[in-house]
């Protein structure tokens, strides 16, 4: 299914009104780095945003791809990941709505996409005009502050995934490896893993007691229906939450989803 686009070119800035998609967009926006722009400054770029509506399990972009970008998620959840020659993959963060994605490559030289992007579920993304937002940032110091807020909690975001992994719970990491086998299959409709619970507890370093254990809270709290033929997501954004606390998933006032 081909991505679909809309021009928001014209609609206001202002989170407080709008209705429909400028809402929508704009409660995005009041989640991210953007907010910190000037409104006249950021209103003069999004007249040249485009919406892109993609379907869960499409490609937005694939590793080696010679792409300068910055981009919004306004709703849904996407992954960016590496894959290995062998077909493995390994999930580089989960983006909600908030999300900024591709800060860096505004500012790299020659720059190659270094990751895979596609959407888990059914997702809403903001493509602004890379090269006006960079003009933007090099004569207005309020929004290349805004932008170096973005770089630096992109760093520190890495930073932090290093002990995240390895001190992870068996809770964190269930929904980690939860979300990466449904993400590397999603095709539309729900989302599923297809995994026994001792296959499960084997990728995780667990036992199969433990992650029982672990699968019946997330069932309790409505994040998985548990099968014989796999484990159904039944809220993919709320599971990335609980599988990055600290990082692109962790949901409070301050987090920015585009780690």
């Amino acid at each position: 299914m081909a991505i679909t686009m809309t021009s928001i070119g014209g609609r206001g800035a202002d989170p407080a009104t709008g209705g429909g998609q400028a809402g929508e967009v704009d409660a995005a926006i009041a989640r991210s780095h953007l907010r910190a722009i000037p409104p006249a400054a950021l209103h003069a770029v999004l007249e040249h945003a485009v919406l892109r509506d993609a379907a869960a399990g499409e490609d937005l972009h694939r590793e080696g791809d010679h792409l300068v970008h910055l981009e919004l998620v306004v709703s849904g959840l996407v992954r960016v990941f590496v894959s290995a020659p062998d077909g493995r993959t390994l999930t580089v963060r989960y983006c909600r709505s908030g999300s900024l994605m591709g800060a860096v490559s505004m500012f790299a030289a020659d720059f190659t996409m270094p990751a895979s992007v596609r959407a888990v579920t059914a997702s809403r993304i903001l493509a602004m005009p890379a090269a006006e937002v960079a003009a933007l940032v090099g004569r207005d110091p309020v929004a290349a502050a805004a932008m170096l807020g973005e770089l630096a909690e992109r760093a520190m975001a890495f930073l932090n995934e290093i002990p995240g992994s390895a001190f992870a719970t068996v809770r964190q990491r269930v929904a980690r490896h939860l979300l990466d086998l449904a993400s590397a299959s999603a095709s539309g409709g729900r989302l599923r893993a297809r995994v026994s619970q001792q296959e499960l507890a084997d990728a995780i370093g667990s036992v199969r007691e433990v992650v029982v254990r672990a699968l019946r809270d997330l069932r309790r709290e409505g994040l998985v229906e548990t099968g014989h033929d796999g484990i159904d997501l039944l809220d993919p954004e709320r599971l990335a939450a609980e599988a990055y606390p600290t990082g692109s998933a962790a949901p409070s006032r301050s987090w920015n989803p585009g780690s």
